[in-house]
């Protein structure tokens, strides 16, 4: 246009002006691109160590294009915009991981340009990755048992005769006995008859039945303030990397004297894993718990099939008591239940008046439905303190209550 106007005119300067503008633009009309395939990729691994964990991504761009724009997300918010050449690891990018559980520690949107950007694609979907943090390994020496021990292996004492356990009675040798049960000194003192032979039997070594059910309706951090913020760098440790680090734990423990562990998260999507046992459902236990994040609808709790005679650990805050009445209703049903409180040490700064108000309310009640739930027979197990102890005190209780091992 600007060239044309200096014909018109008898402008050579104007001419001079426009003539490289009006090449440049005829260039870029007769070189259009041609229609391609676009793909993105996002890779991940782990780096760091256990205290610091931290995860690495990288960005492989595939499109017929001379540069390729990215915008890039970072837990969930921009964090910068990029002009790179297509190809391997165009972007990079590492993330230290605050918390246990899926989070998204990249996702990108890109668009290709072409002529020093005469022409510019559309925008391509939106790529992420999710990357699911395993939470840190705690150790816990002793867990309770289940009310009615059923299986034929195991590390604790049941109450059927067999083999590895303490010693039962002494009966008469019958068809099918082992030899090497007889007992020769018992035989000698007290047989009646010649020939009669008595031998010992011992109890039998059995699995417990073990049961993790994870309330993820909420996700509530140390610090009060960021309720319902989203903030994950300003919440601190949240309930759900207490209950995900107590599922882990308690599998781990559980797993390794032979017991077998089934997983439910509550919440309507929530993954499930049946009962087994052994290193590979060990591994499997780690993965599912990894990716349990905070559920779908929170106003709703599953109840899942609960194998009889199990030993069933509610993971909960107990701020509503919805948790709590399927605690009370599985121990109704002759279960023994362990609730164990994940809720962090609440940190009440920067609050106004009429917060500390309502976060005393709430205490209150989370209080009377601890307490509801001690009178129902629940054991309550605080898991910010002594967590290893606390199992073992609980473990003690429900054999003095009956509802330990039988």
């Amino acid at each position: 246009m600007l060239a044309a106007v200096g014909l018109a005119s008898s402008r050579p300067d104007v001419v001079a002006l426009g003539l490289p503008l009006a090449l440049t633009a005829g260039w870029a009309l007769l070189s259009r691109p041609r229609p391609g395939h676009a793909r993105i990729a996002l890779r991940a691994q782990a780096v760091g160590d256990g205290d610091r964990p931290e995860v690495r991504t990288a960005v492989d761009v595939l499109l017929t294009a001379d540069a390729v724009q990215v915008a890039v997300d970072q837990d969930g918010r921009r964090t910068g915009l990029a002009d790179v050449r297509p190809g391997a690891a165009c972007v990079t990018a590492r993330s230290a991981l605050q918390h246990s559980g899926p989070s998204e520690p990249l996702g990108v949107t890109a668009r290709g340009s072409d002529l020093d950007g005469a022409w510019v694609t559309g925008l391509l979907p939106r790529t992420a990755v999710v990357w699911n943090a395993p939470p840190r390994g705690v150790r816990i020496s002793a867990l309770p048992v289940a009310p009615r021990l059923t299986g034929l292996h195991g590390a604790h004492p049941g109450s059927r005769p067999g083999q590895g356990g303490d010693f039962r009675d002494i009966q008469p040798f019958v068809p099918g006995d082992e030899l090497r049960r007889v007992d020769w000194r018992a035989t000698a003192r007290a047989t009646r008859r010649p020939g009669d032979l008595l031998v010992r039997r011992d109890d039998a070594l059995s699995d417990s039945s073990v049961v993790i059910a994870i309330d993820t309706a909420e996700d509530l951090g140390a610090v009060v303030a960021a309720w319902g913020s989203g903030d994950a760098d300003r919440s601190g440790v949240t309930s759900l990397d207490h209950a995900r680090e107590a599922a882990l734990a308690i599998a781990t423990a559980a797993i390794g004297v032979g017991d077998r562990v089934a997983y439910h998260a509550l919440s309507p999507d929530g993954v499930s894993l049946p009962s087994g046992g052994g290193v590979r459902h060990l591994a499997r236990l780690r993965r599912a718990i990894a990716a349990t994040g905070l559920g779908a609808d929170p106003s709703y709790r599953r109840s899942p099939v609960v194998p009889p005679g199990s030993i069933v650990f509610v993971l909960s805050t107990f701020v509503d008591g919805v948790a709590a009445r399927l605690a009370t209703s599985w121990r109704a049903a002759g279960h023994a239940v362990v609730a164990v409180d994940v809720l962090p040490v609440p940190e009440a700064t920067r609050l106004t008046r009429e917060q500390r108000i309502a976060l005393r309310t709430l205490l209150a009640e989370r209080a009377d439905i601890l307490t509801e739930l001690d009178h129902a027979g629940v054991e309550v197990v605080p898991w910010s303190s002594g967590a290893d102890a606390a199992m073992r005190l609980a473990a003690r209780r429900l054999t003095r209550r009956g509802t330990g091992r039988r």
